[in-house]
């Protein structure tokens, strides 16, 4: 059975620069947030959250616009492993909107944060036990460093919110994903603004919200949910 890469040195990954190197650092920095989260309340859970939530939606969308389609090219049963790493980003953009739908006081978040952190924890297992050594035995170094540029190239500019009506496939995702990622960024760029500046809050809070609602309608029309198949389309 293929060795997880969790297990593996960085040369046995490809070298710097390869996809799978990329994947796991992001992964140990999630990690790291996951603990940092553990026992948080109030405004310290949110900045906490605000974190994890940047990381790990660029970093989503970029594998299912850019990895999962390899995935799927390279591997037999490529479309079932790939769906069911799609069924737990979906669910992490759905608990993530309801968490921020519900506020800090709904009587569902510790449940909807709980699950949250689970799903994010078995989805890191599956990519790095199951899907990246199988997708490690299928490229050489190579192909693995030029697949790492191209993943990161479109983490830089993928979207860092929930978005649970996009398309988790093309041609969707990638219709999506740079209007998308202009609202988000213009969103957590007033966000970070009101936070360190009070004085502009009230003006700062509605400009954010008419970013998200904006955002709302861009994922909401049909070209951002071509390419999406059951279970995860909504």
């Amino acid at each position: 059975m293929p060795r997880s890469i969790a297990d593996q040195t960085e040369a046995e990954l490809g070298g710097p620069g390869s996809v799978l190197v990329r994947q796991r650092a992001d992964h140990v920095e999630l990690d790291r947030l996951l603990h940092e989260l553990d026992g948080t309340t109030g405004r310290q859970q949110e900045e906490v959250l605000t974190r994890i939530d940047r990381l790990v939606f660029s970093h989503a969308f970029a594998e299912e616009t850019v990895l999962w389609p390899v995935v799927r090219r390279v591997l037999p049963d490529g479309d079932e492993i790939t769906r069911r790493v799609e069924i737990e980003h979906q669910e992490v953009n759905e608990l993530v909107a309801a968490l921020e739908e519900g506020g800090p006081d709904s009587p569902e978040r510790p449940a909807r944060l709980a699950r949250l952190v689970q799903v994010l924890r078995e989805d890191v297992r599956d990519e790095e036990d199951v899907m990246f050594p199988r997708l490690q035995e299928r490229l050489d170094d190579a192909e693995l460093r030029r697949l790492g540029r191209r993943w990161e190239a479109v983490r830089r500019v993928s979207p860092t919110r929930a978005h649970p009506t996009v398309s988790r496939r093309p041609p969707g995702n990638a219709l999506s994903g740079l209007p998308l990622s202009l609202l988000d960024r213009s969103r957590d760029a007033v966000d970070a603004v009101v936070r360190r500046v009070p004085a502009v809050a009230p003006a700062g809070r509605v400009v954010s919200r008419g970013l998200a609602a904006v955002a709302g309608v861009v994922e909401r029309t049909p070209p951002a949910r071509r390419g999406d198949g059951p279970p995860t389309a909504r």
